[in-house]
C-alpha cells in the first residue's frame, strides 16, 4: 500500500453531528461555560490546533471591539512555514460570539490590550493546554458523550465537516492550512453518517 493510500485508509476521530451539537448546547446553556463555548466554537468553525487557539491575543482577533473577518496567526505548526497561508476566516457565526466575549470581557474587568491573551484563566492568566484539556473533558462528561475525544478531535471534526459540505478537497486544504493534499486526503474518508444516510436511500 502507498503512504497516499495509507492516510486516506486510516480516518481521523470526529465528533458526530450530535455530539457537536450537544457540546455547544451545555456549554452555552451555562454561565461558566461561555468562555470554553466560544473556543469550541472556533475551533469548529475555523479548524485551529489547541495551541494556535491558545496564542491568540485580543489584537489578533478584535480591532475596535469587533471580530475580525480575517485573523493573520502569529502561532501556527511549523510543518507549513508559509505565513502567507496562515490567514483564517472566521464564520459569520463565530465572530457573533467572539463580539459577545469582548462585551463580557470587558464587563468581567478582563484585559483588553492588543496583546493581552484571548483566552485567560479563573486567575487571569493565558489559558494552559492543561486546563484546556481538563476543561473539554468536563464538558464532554456533562455533554454525556459516550466515549471521550482528544481536543485535535475538532480539528478533525471541522475539517471533516467542510469537505462533506464541499466535497472539494483544494478547498478542505485551504481550510485546514495543509502544505500538502495528502496531509488533507484523510478527510475524503466517508464516515458512518456518510454510510448510513445512503443506506437510508436504498430499496430494501
Amino acid at each position: 500500500m502507498t503512504a497516499y493510500a495509507d492516510r486516506i485508509a486510516r480516518a481521523p476521530r470526529t465528533l458526530s453531528e450530535r455530539e457537536q451539537r450537544a457540546l455547544l448546547a451545555v456549554t452555552g446553556q451555562h454561565k461558566d461555560g461561555f468562555r470554553d463555548h466560544v473556543i469550541f466554537s472556533l475551533a469548529l468553525g475555523t479548524a485551529l490546533r489547541e495551541h494556535e487557539l491558545l496564542a491568540l491575543d485580543v489584537g489578533d482577533v478584535f480591532d475596535g471591539g469587533r471580530a475580525r473577518r480575517r485573523v493573520q496567526l502569529r502561532v501556527f505548526k511549523r510543518s507549513n512555514d508559509d505565513v502567507g497561508m496562515q490567514e483564517i476566516l472566521l464564520p459569520d457565526a463565530v465572530r457573533a460570539k467572539l463580539d459577545k466575549l469582548y462585551a463580557w470581557k470587558r464587563q468581567a474587568g478582563e484585559d483588553l490590550d492588543g496583546g493581552a491573551p484571548l483566552f485567560v484563566s479563573r486567575k487571569g492568566n493565558r489559558l494552559s493546554t492543561r486546563q484546556l484539556r481538563h476543561a473539554f473533558k468536563r464538558w464532554q462528561e456533562r455533554a454525556g458523550f459516550d466515549r471521550p475525544f482528544s481536543f485535535h478531535a475538532l480539528r478533525h471534526t471541522a475539517c471533516t465537516n467542510l469537505y462533506r459540505a464541499s466535497r472539494d478537497i483544494r478547498l478542505t486544504q485551504r481550510f485546514a492550512r495543509h502544505k500538502a493534499i495528502t496531509s488533507t486526503a484523510i478527510y475524503t474518508h466517508p464516515t458512518d453518517e456518510d454510510l448510513l444516510r445512503s443506506l437510508a436511500q436504498l430499496t430494501c
